[in-house]
């Protein structure tokens, strides 16, 4: 079942004391990192819910569910965070409702998203996905080929490349989880000393966003810690 309106303002200062707890216990200010709540399949009364009680940043994956929701919202000063697979066809949608991009994983994407953005809005800030463990069912960019993605889309006018996001392998052992983090972490660190100046990791779920922010996430996204369990 999901979790009732009326539980989201606990749920969500327990999240925010975790993130505040994990970011001290790793020497950061907790106002470095950002939670993004994930309203995949919520129902808008409970994202809206979660809005007035203080989340500033949604996250949705679906284009259609998401831009529905916009719709409905239109009153608030939310930041809008699309997290999930972009397909070519969905591009205009994505670029003319949202402020952030987290799943960019190949040129034509990103072309297309610098293309439709509109020209009075500011720059669409992107993340590129990256593909860690090799796994078959999730997209990403490839390790080896970052760096050519990320000098590509870092010239395209109406983007502004921010930084990398992955969803690692699910791993039991909490050591190999922080492995996968500080392998983004890695990357992203490698293309600076390359010459970018890339400043956001976005990594961390529910399960797993203590370990992402010890391994320096600066989004954690974040839904049934807020919003409770889907059926």
């Amino acid at each position: 079942m999901l979790t009732g309106p009326q539980n989201l303002p606990e749920n969500l200062r327990n999240v925010r004391n975790r993130i505040a707890a994990a970011a001290s216990a790793a020497g950061r200010e907790p106002a470095s990192i950002t939670l993004i709540g994930v309203g995949k399949s919520q129902p808008a009364s409970a994202v809206r819910a979660a809005v007035e009680a203080g989340l500033a940043d949604l996250g949705e994956n679906y284009v259609q569910e998401a831009v529905d929701k916009i719709g409905l919202l239109a009153s608030t000063s939310v930041n809008w965070h699309f997290i999930g697979a972009l397909q070519s066809n969905k591009t205009r949608e994505v670029a003319e409702n949202f402020q952030w991009v987290h799943t960019v994983d190949r040129e034509k994407i990103a072309r297309r998203l610098s293309l439709q953005r509109p020209h009075f809005a500011p720059a669409l800030q992107v993340c590129l996905q990256v593909r860690l463990g090799a796994e078959d069912t999730k997209s990403g960019v490839e390790p080896v080929g970052l760096k050519g993605l990320a000098d590509s889309v870092a010239g395209l006018p109406g983007l502004r490349l921010r930084g990398l996001m992955c969803i690692p392998p699910p791993e039991s052992d909490p050591g190999r989880q922080r492995h996968w983090f500080a392998e983004l972490r890695r990357l992203r660190d490698g293309l600076n000393d390359a010459g970018h100046a890339l400043d956001v990791l976005s990594m961390g779920m529910s399960d797993d966003f203590e370990l992402a922010i010890t391994e320096g996430a600066t989004h954690v996204r974040v839904g049934t810690a807020i919003f409770g369990p889907r059926s």
